[in-house]
């Protein structure tokens, strides 16, 4: 042991594993140099006065010749006075806790003796850790009640989302019930060629589901709606497929929808039938202008009586939106509203005349137009009756006073 321990003149060990000066090996040591202790070493620290080996009446533990050591045990390098209570494997004493009695053992905290093996162990939920400080003033620490975190609550909460997601789109792709009456043979020839592409039963289901909303966009446009979504889940790169969910979203209110739609379907067929519509859709979402830039396209030009009449109600209902009622006026006057034909679309010009007429305080001239208008609406697409009947009540008042 006493080449682990510092030597008593003062000189350090030597080093492990190398050998001994002045041991006996038979290796001659260096004449030459000086001795790390910065002196030569005494005789006494390896041989005995008699020349002996080693000296039998002396105890291994008084090589260093220090007074006091006979107590020291091997382990107690560092060891200071007064700690000879201490036992090794003591690690929860530490060198500044200065406030403790020597003796004191790591679980006997209060001081008193005895209290490190009577003293019970204590719960896990009593244990802290220093890192465990409590929560702050003014902060909450922890999940509130019934709330959980770290992934795995974020994994259940993207679980229950995508569950909410796939019912949804199972729900939309069922659609509501088909009636049995319906069996898709009510759809144009046209409508039907382009359904020629998909399997049979497919094609049967889609077919029933255009029927159905065509025909319930009139009374239930929102049912019809959701059979037009339930014939785009199964087949949505066909553009007849997508004109109708524009259709049906237009009759339902659904006016962002129904220009996204007729949108998609104008760039697969590049059709200009939609105009119209999907000018009124910018309308209805606060955009006049851009309604008024589609009814000047030159595809107008082109159109049918039906499409041009329904783009120039368009045109004069944008104009009425900018505020401005003469040019919305003079916009309906150009259109054939005195045409002969009694189709719905002169009604619905010469209803739109009126309408706008009535807006711009001219009360007789729109009570004109609205018996004109009901003259020609034998299916009474409009209302144009009970407009007149009370128009003429106010016009009666208005002259009255």
């Amino acid at each position: 042991m006493a080449d682990q321990r510092g030597r008593g003149d003062g000189s350090p060990a030597p080093r492990k594993g190398g050998p001994r000066q002045g041991s006996g090996s038979g290796r001659p040591q260096s004449s030459g140099r000086p001795q790390s202790g910065g002196g030569a070493r005494k005789s006494s620290d390896s041989r005995s006065s008699s020349g002996k080996p080693y000296d039998r009446d002396r105890k291994p533990y008084e090589r260093d010749g220090k007074p006091g050591d006979r107590d020291r045990k091997p382990g107690d390098r560092d060891r200071k006075p007064g700690d000879r209570d201490r036992k090794p494997g003591d690690r929860d004493r530490k060198p500044y806790d200065r406030d403790r009695k020597p003796g004191a053992s790591s679980a006997g905290r209060s001081g008193k003796p005895g209290d490190d093996k009577k003293r019970a162990p204590r719960a896990a939920s009593d244990r802290k850790g220093a890192w465990d400080k409590g929560p702050r003033d003014g902060e909450r620490k922890g999940p509130r009640d019934g709330e959980r975190r770290g992934p795995r609550d974020r994994a259940e909460r993207f679980e229950r989302a995508e569950r909410m997601d796939r019912s949804e789109a199972q729900a939309i792709y069922d659609g509501p019930p088909l009636p049995d009456d319906i069996t898709g043979a009510e759809l144009s020839a046209s409508v039907r060629a382009h359904l020629k592409g998909l399997p049979e039963k497919l094609a049967s289901r889609v077919a029933r589901h255009l029927a159905a909303a065509g025909q319930l966009v009139d009374d239930e446009p929102e049912t019809a709606y959701q059979h037009a979504l339930a014939a785009k889940a199964r087949a949505s790169r066909i553009a007849v497929v997508r004109e109708a969910v524009g259709e049906a979203a237009y009759a339902a209110g659904h006016y962002a929808e129904a220009l996204a739609e007729l949108r998609a379907a104008k760039r697969m067929n590049g059709a200009t039938a939609y105009l119209p519509i999907m000018a009124d859709c910018h309308r209805a979402l606060g955009n006049p202008t851009r309604a008024l830039e589609l009814a000047k396209s030159p595809a107008v030009v082109r159109f049918v009586p039906a499409a041009k009449a329904e783009m120039t109600i368009v045109e004069a209902g944008a104009r009425r939106d900018l505020g401005q009622m003469d040019a919305a006026l003079r916009t309906l006057e150009v259109s054939p509203i005195n045409s002969k034909s009694r189709e719905a679309w002169v009604v619905r010009l010469r209803y739109a005349y009126a309408d706008t007429l009535e807006a711009a305080g001219r009360l007789s001239d729109a009570l004109t137009w609205f018996h004109k208008t009901n003259a020609i609406d034998a299916e009474e697409y409009t209302d144009a009756a009970e407009r007149a009947e009370s128009l003429e009540k106010r016009v009666d008042r208005s002259a009255e006073d």
